[in-house]
């Protein structure tokens, strides 16, 4: 089982290139923001540390976390923000240093794929066999993040402005997808890396 690890800035399209791979190969997908999403729920590993943290005012009436309020407390306050990715951030990787011990033993996939923003700036280079960098170009991305999300200019400059510069991600993947044409033109360009279809859904 190849372990890969597919990054690219916002709107740069690495849902449909996701969903691609679900569909046609033999693999896992594995959402780094989806995994620190459930650690953050009561129960979770980060859940206790946060709250003792952010406070228990930042808790919902049911007793989970307001992503709002935490939002609210971390924007502006450098400090906090770090805080909270020191207790998130470590134990995401952790969990995906087990699901991919577990998915080795097991061997029933081809390919696990680790999605993530922060692939680069967390070390995760060190945890997957190869990079893949989703590329579209800005022009390409601020015109899916207006249509697709509703963002101002304002926001999408904001976003754009904290992210790594292009370089960085050549430098540490090995593929790049060009995703800032046709979705039959990145399905051309995976296959060209993976092979035909290697369907698992029959």
């Amino acid at each position: 089982m190849k372990v890969i690890g597919v990054t690219g800035g916002v709107g740069a399209g690495k849902s449909e290139v996701l969903a691609f791979l679900l569909e046609h190969y033999n693999c896992r997908v594995i959402m780094a923001d989806r995994v620190a999403h459930q650690l953050e729920e009561p129960g979770g590993k980060c859940f206790e540390p946060l709250k003792v943290l952010l406070g228990a005012d930042v808790l919902t009436p049911e007793g989970k976390i307001d992503k709002q309020k935490m939002a609210a407390r971390i924007f502006g306050d450098a400090a906090i923000l770090e805080q909270v990715n020191g207790i998130v951030h470590p134990a995401v990787k952790a969990y995906l240093l087990e699901q991919i011990a577990q998915e080795r033993v097991a061997r029933k996939f081809d390919y696990l794929f680790i999605e993530a923003a922060l692939l680069i700036e967390e070390g995760y280079t060190g945890i997957v066999d190869e990079m893949w960098y989703i590329h579209a170009d800005v022009s390409v991305r601020r015109q899916r993040l207006k249509q697709a999300r509703g963002y101002s200019d304002e926001k999408i400059d904001s976003i754009l402005a904290k992210q790594l510069p292009e370089e960085a991600f050549y430098k540490h993947c090995r593929v790049v997808i060009e995703n800032s044409g046709t979705l039959i033109s990145v399905y051309q360009q995976i296959e060209k890396e993976l092979g035909e279809y290697q369907c698992q859904k029959q």
